[in-house]
């Protein structure tokens, strides 16, 4: 694999944090961060710290960031926490923002973007997948009576992001996060409603940084079954059936 510029937005996450220190030993890794006092955990896991403002600072600094990168991973995002306005910010218009700053990076092949967004967002939340159990079902009506809105807004994002022609982008929806450690294996495509480790997160996203032929791709992510979460996206992409945008 050739070393690669990526940067990671919302670089101060648990996920991106890990992330980082994987690639960090093949690939130049910048980590845009909110605060000065995280600066340190960027540096103890090998990657650049770089204090922007998903809220505040306007797009064109990202697009001046962004133009020397191959690959720009979004992993920014509220939780939830914060209040409606927080999390439209954040998971909305942080969203909308870093999308126009890779549209704004002025050469032929543009910086490609891997989305992380969250497993069970959908534009009806009253009509289930094809998919589902009976216990996803009532997994799903939990969601949506605390989280309502914040996987609206995820959605909405999501939406806006398949709309873009100009970059090659790849939306990852990973279940409910735990700090368990990675099990190496996974569940890529549609998937019922079950938890994912971080630590695998980071392993899939880590993949698909070096993975092009995932563009275009929506696929959930959670822990199960007995396939490496390699040979899993593996077959994701070899089948086919995950590209393009589904509502």
């Amino acid at each position: 694999m050739s070393s690669k510029v990526v940067t990671i937005v919302g670089g101060h996450g648990q996920i991106a944090l890990r992330l980082a220190k994987l690639l960090s030993p093949t690939h130049k890794v910048i980590s845009i961060i909110r605060t000065p006092t995280q600066i340190p955990d960027i540096q103890n896991v090998n990657s650049t710290p770089l204090i922007l403002s998903l809220e505040t600072d306007p797009v064109s600094k990202f697009t001046e960031v962004f133009k020397n990168s191959a690959v720009v991973v979004f992993s920014a995002g509220s939780g939830g926490k914060g209040g409606i306005e927080r999390t439209k910010a954040v998971d909305y218009e942080g969203a909308l923002k870093v999308f126009d700053a890779i549209e704004g990076v002025e050469r032929e092949e543009k910086p490609r973007l891997v989305l992380v967004s969250s497993i069970d967002i959908r534009g009806d939340p009253d009509k289930f997948p094809d998919h589902y159990t009976d216990e996803d079902v009532v997994t799903s009506k939990t969601f949506y009576a605390t989280l309502g809105e914040y996987f609206r807004l995820k959605y909405e994002a999501d939406k806006n992001l398949a709309r873009r022609t100009s970059f090659k982008w790849t939306i990852i929806r990973p279940g409910l996060l735990t700090n368990e450690p990675g099990t190496g294996k996974g569940l890529v495509g549609r998937t019922p409603l079950k938890s994912v480790s971080r630590d695998d997160v980071a392993h899939l996203l880590a993949l698909l940084v070096d993975k092009p032929e995932a563009a275009d791709m929506v696929v959930e992510f959670v822990n199960g079954g007995d396939t490496s979460i390699e040979q899993a996206l593996n077959g994701a992409i070899k089948s086919g059936q995950f590209t393009g945008w589904r509502e």
